[in-house]
């Protein structure tokens, strides 16, 4: 089974490149627009990775990483924030609510790919 990446955004545009990006190398992608959906998304089937950005409506990224790290049964799921945010403070806001990690947007698809497989490995 291939591993799945849940890309948590309120932009239309960006969970799609994220999708363009990693689907062709053999990873699942299942999108949600903000973080009341991605925890929604995470009870529906096995996620291995969490790509969010921080700032969307309802539930912003920090909120949901920290709502994740509180439920048991996702420990050690890595999170990874993928913002236009990249102050040292936002980040180390982001690593205290249990980020594993950070890309900055505009990112590439090689950086997202190396983000990917330094977390989770290659697709199955």
């Amino acid at each position: 089974m291939a591993k799945t990446i849940l890309a948590v955004d309120d932009s239309k545009s960006i969970p799609e490149l994220v999708r363009f990006a990693l689907e062709p190398m053999g990873y699942g992608v299942v999108l949600a627009e903000d973080g009341v959906e991605g925890l929604e998304r995470l009870g529906e089937g096995k996620v291995d990775l969490v790509i969010t950005d921080l700032n969307m409506p309802r539930m912003d990224g920090l909120e949901f990483i920290s709502a994740v790290r509180r439920d048991g049964r996702y420990a050690g799921l890595p999170m990874i924030m993928l913002t236009t945010e990249g102050q040292a403070e936002t980040m180390r806001s982001g690593k205290q609510a249990g980020a594993s990690g950070w890309i900055v947007k505009p990112f590439n698809d090689l950086q997202l790919e190396m983000t990917v497989r330094k977390f989770i490995g290659k697709p199955d």
